[in-house]
This record gives structure tokens, sequence and C-alpha cells, in this order.
């Protein structure tokens, strides 16, 4: 959540360890609570975090058992983007009439929660606070025996730390919690909490909450699975490098072959954890002991944490071993001098290609499996210097955790079969995979970015829509995850950096119109024909539009972009000077002719006033003399 990249639940557990202690005492004295009996109502629920034992796990196997498959699931969209924002996010609606709320998806949170309309030390947010009175289904989770409750001993609370100093705190209700129209799973009472307190990144952050996904009770896939709505298995794809959103789905989904799969033990912590007994750079292991990985809580994967970071002597070792396949790179200082960054230049801004500069990295799992990781897997953009790169893989403290962030599953789905215990991972284009999910295709491998002797280098096939006829104009529609006030000051250098990626020169293309949109921005561009003309072929057209749709890629502090949209104009027909002024000339000419007609009528009125003034002479008057005339 800080601008190093968010650092979630893990550094809670120091904070708690009192209070696990006195839980477990407290356990033990009241004849274990965990092991309750079937009669006890599912939704009334411990609040403190707390290991599964045995027992626990082996009841919900039993319980969640068998025939997995046949259920719905929610299909959910993924927002946002993980460097620009620190986060990714899914909109979630909550009571009746629904309240939207966008929430940071997390792996590594046992609660959902949203601010109350009540709180009075809560942030301001992208939407407005759930507001209890407005639901017709909302109710408070009452005070009882296994819950810590409020001062007035009325209603259940929570209270999450985090490492990174922030901390959420309020009162626990429960209210029909729905996915959004896209997804086949119905509406469902959950239990959530109402913020009443937020400090640190949590007070100043754009999302409104947290979906906890992790293992608890309280956690929205825990109470989805104990009603036996969904199967107990979610999935989240991440989109890659310079490529915000994605998709996550709730529920059992069909397994794409050849997804690569770790054991995760349940038992073990309340983490998704995995078994990763080696790391191979540039296809050589690190010379570190195999049990480095295994110190502490393990290897932990967690959605809600932005990089990687790993015990020293692993960091040290990946360190060196990265900095020693790059040779032809220039190592330049990080772009924030709050943090000393590990950066290399030289290195291209396309992405496709930086696996011809860094090395390849995997992570070998105890089964003998191995995770390839490419480039993107372990690098963010340099936000200063265009074409530079700084390791994504930081040394965690002098804590012994290994901890695997967001950056190194970009383009993976990741499948967290809580049900089989194991976490399967499969390369993909996540940013495409919303579509396929919608469309009822399985989801397509990643493609590779060495295209070898054989690629296929012939021209993209044209968009679908595009006219046969010559194009005047071509208007688009985007949307960029960066709010409008930190985006308009990089308008000018936007366009300029859209033209570059198109192709073309910077005057054809043009802002039309900037909407502030919550955490996004709309923007509509207007592209235009080269020079003077005032047409484009229809090649042309289709190549443009064909970038903007696949090859264009924005720097990491401009944020990720989505593609809404666009269409064609037809260019207006050229035509002869004469015929474009015909209406001037015709009035020019009406009006000379006019102007003459009043020339003339004026001077014979004049000439006509003058001449019979000149023929009268009053009487008596003196003449000239007459010359007589002779006989």
């Amino acid at each position: 959540m800080a601008s190093r990249g968010w650092r979630r639940p893990l550094g809670s557990l120091p904070a708690l360890a009192l209070a696990l202690f006195l839980l477990a005492v407290a356990a033990a004295a009241a004849g274990s609570p965990d092991r309750a009996a079937p009669s006890r109502p599912p939704l009334v629920l411990p609040l403190t975090l707390s290991y599964p034992n045995a027992s626990r796990v082996a009841s919900s196997r039993s319980r969640r058992g068998l025939a997995e498959g046949g259920r719905p699931s929610a299909r959910m969209r993924l927002h946002d983007d993980l460097l620009t924002n620190g986060y990714y996010t899914t909109r979630l609606h909550i009571g009746t009439p629904p309240q939207e709320f966008a929430l940071i998806v997390d792996s590594g949170s046992t609660v959902t929660y949203v601010p109350c309309a009540s709180c009075e030390q809560c942030g301001n947010h992208q939407d407005p606070r759930f507001q209890p009175d407005l639901s017709s289904t909302y109710s408070p989770v009452k005070c009882n025996v296994d819950c810590t409750c409020d001062s007035d001993k009325n209603q259940c609370t929570y209270e999450r730390q985090y490492a990174e100093m922030s901390s959420s705190s309020g009162v626990l209700g429960e209210d029909i919690v729905s996915f959004g129209t896209e997804s086949e799973l119905k509406p469902q009472r959950a239990v959530f909490g109402c913020e009443n307190s937020e400090t640190g990144d949590l007070f100043s952050q754009h999302a409104d909450g947290i979906m906890g996904l992790g293992r608890g009770q309280l956690s929205i896939m825990d109470q989805l699975v104990d009603k036996g709505v969904i199967g107990d298995s979610f999935s989240m794809c991440y989109g890659g490098m310079d490529i915000g959103g994605g998709a996550m789905v709730l529920g059992a989904m069909p397994a794409p072959p050849g997804m690569i799969y770790t054991h995760s033990n349940a038992v073990r912590s309340p983490y998704y954890n995995i078994e990763l007994k080696e790391m191979h750079v540039a296809g050589k292991a690190l010379r570190v002991d195999p049990r480095i990985f295994d110190g502490k809580h393990g290897t932990v994967l967690d959605s809600g944490t932005t990089y990687a970071y790993l015990p020293e002597q692993a960091f040290v070792a990946f360190k060196d071993a990265v900095s020693s396949q790059v040779h032809p790179l220039k190592k330049i200082r990080g772009p924030d001098p709050n943090y000393k960054d590990i950066c290399f230049a030289g290195a291209g801004r396309n992405v496709s290609q930086l696996s011809e500069v860094f090395p390849k990295v995997d992570m070998v799992f105890g089964n003998g499996q191995k995770l390839s990781l490419s480039p993107e897997n372990y690098l963010f953009r340099h936000s200063k210097v265009e074409g530079a790169y700084c390791l994504g893989v930081f040394q965690n403290g002098k804590d012994p955790t290994t901890l695997l962030g967001g950056i190194v599953v970009r383009n993976t789905l990741v499948t967290y079969d809580r049900h089989n215990e194991k976490i399967g991972f499969w390369k993909t284009n996540c940013s495409e995979l919303w579509e396929r999910l919608q469309s009822g295709g399985a989801p397509s491998p990643a493609p590779s970015n060495d295209p070898g002797p054989q690629a296929d280098l012939s021209p993209a096939p044209a968009p679908s829509g595009l006219p046969e006829f010559d194009v005047g104009l071509i208007t688009v529609y985007m949307s960029i995850n960066v709010t409008y006030p930190n985006l308009k000051p990089h308008l000018h250098g936007l366009a300029e950096l859209l033209a570059k990626e198109l192709e073309i020169d910077s005057s054809q293309v043009r802002v039309m119109n900037v909407t502030g949109q919550g955490n996004s921005t709309l923007i509509r561009w207007d592209i235009f024909p080269a020079g003077s003309s005032d047409s484009m072929s229809n090649a042309t057209a289709m190549g443009i539009i064909y970038r903007l749709q696949h090859h264009v890629q924005l720097p990491e502090h401009l944020g990720s972009y989505q593609l809404l949209g666009w269409n064609v104009q037809q260019p207006i027909s050229r035509r002869s000077w004469l015929q474009e002024h015909v209406v001037s000339i015709l009035v020019g000419v009406l009006l000379v002719v006019f102007l003459s007609l009043s020339a003339f009528l004026g001077l014979y009125l004049w000439r006509k006033k003058f001449r019979g003034q000149a023929a009268y002479r009053p009487v008596g008057s003196v003449g000239p003399e007459q010359e007589l005339q002779p006989l």
C-alpha cells in the first residue's frame, strides 16, 4: 500500500502474537471453540486470527467434500493496475438496493470491509460510504461468546493491522452481497466489516476497502463455500506490464492442460503458501541453502502485495545473478531517491523483447515442477528514464519469510485449489481472459517472447468492422487508470507518446475531450490524415487501429489503459475552387450589379434635377445680347 508497494497482513502476525496466545489459552479453557457443534449458526464466528488445526481442516474437507463441479461461479472483472495503483480491485455490491464498492482483492486478508456512513476517521475514497439504514436487508451481527463485542455489548467488532502500519476496525454486519450482472452466482447473504476507523494507507487509498480471500471463517470464500454455493477454489489473473485489468473467478473452473501445481499446507499457516525449493537464473540454480525458502511462514503467495521479497541470502544471490547477465546495460539510480533500487538502462521500450536482454528465472517446486518467469515477472519500468527497468524483487528485512506479490504472477492464471490443498500456475494473456471466460472459451497460453525463425510475420488481419472506403477521421475512446488531476499535466506528452506508438506524426493526434470518472480518466482522441491530405487509405487506418488494440504501451506513471471503442468517418469529398466558392461569387456579382444600378439611378436623378433648375429665368432679368440676324 505504501509507495514501495503493498505489504499485506504478514506483518500483522507479530502484532497479534499476544492476542493469539491469549486466544489459545481461552480456547483450551472453553473446550476448544474451533471444534464447534454442527448446530452452531455458521455465521456467528470468532473474529481473532487463528491457525486452523488439523481437525478443522479434516472436517471442512468432509463438509465441502465431493462433487466440486456443477456449481456456479462468480466471474468478476479486475480493474486498476498493480504497479500504478499498488493493487487490483473488483466491484462488489452490498445491500438492498445495492450499494457499489471498489474493493482490493487480497488473498492475504480474511475480512471484507467497507467504510461505514458513521465512520469518523475514514478517508475520501472512490465511492460513497455504506449506509446500513438505506438497506432493507442489513442486520448487525449481535454480540455473542465467539466474538469481540463493542463497548455497549450489542454488536460484534473486528480489527486488522497491517505491516505498513495501517489498520482497520469497525463492526460486523450481514447483508446481501452480489457479484455483478455478469456473474452466474446469485446474490448471497454474507458477513462483512463496516469500518469506523482507518489509519495509514488504508485512510489515503483511493479504493473503498478490502475483499478478503484468505483462509478464515470471515473470509468471503469460506462463507460461500460453507453455504455450498461454490466449489472450494478461486482463480485470479493479473494483466501484464503496462496493461491493467484482468479477471477473477470465485469457485471451481476447469483447469487448463499443462497447469503447474505445488502443494499448499493449510495446517502450517493461514496464508497461501507454496513449496519453493530452488530459484534458477539463466538456467543456473542460486547458490543458497534450499531450506532458505522454508523459513518462518515458508513461501507465501499474496495477491495484495505488489513486489517480491526474499530472505537476505536469497536476495543477494538473485541480485548478483541477474546483474551478471546484463553486462551491456548501464546500471542507474532508481526513480525514487528514498529507495536503493537496482535499475538498468538501455533495454528498450518493447516489453516482448525484454527476454533478449534479461535472463529467464525459474521457480522449482518441491514436486520437481518448474514455473518460468519472464522479465515482466521480476522487473518494473523506471518512471523517469525511458527504456530502463528496475528489479521488483527486494530483501525482506530480517524476516526469513519469502513473500511473492502480484508482480511474480503477471500474465499468469493462478488457481487457489483449497479443496485439494494445492495452487496452480498457468501462463496466459490475462488481459484477454475475461472475454474468453464470457464467451465460454478456454484461456489460451501466453505467446512466446521468442518468435524464432519460423514465426509468422505476416500482416495482422483487419480489425472487425473496418469499412472498405478511405478514412477521413478515426475517433478513439480510451480509459486510463489515473485520476484526471494527476493525468492533466501529462496530456500533451501522452498525445506525443501515443503518436509515437502508432507510428504517425504527433500533429495527427488531438485530444478532443477529457472526463474524470472516479480513479480513471476517459479520453476521446481524434486521429487525422497526415499532412494536408483529407483522407488515409483503408490499409493505413487498419494498421493504426491494430496497433491501438495490441501494441500501445504507456509508461507506468501514466497508468494502464483500456480501449473502450473506436469509429471512423469518411473523408469530405474534394471539390474545385469554383465549386467551393460559387455562393460567394454569386453574392459578389449580385452586389456589384446592385451597386451599379444604384449609381446609374442616382446620376440620372441628379442630372434631371440640374437641367430643370438651369431652364428657369426670372421676369425682367438681364440676359445676354442676341445678335440681330440679317433680313
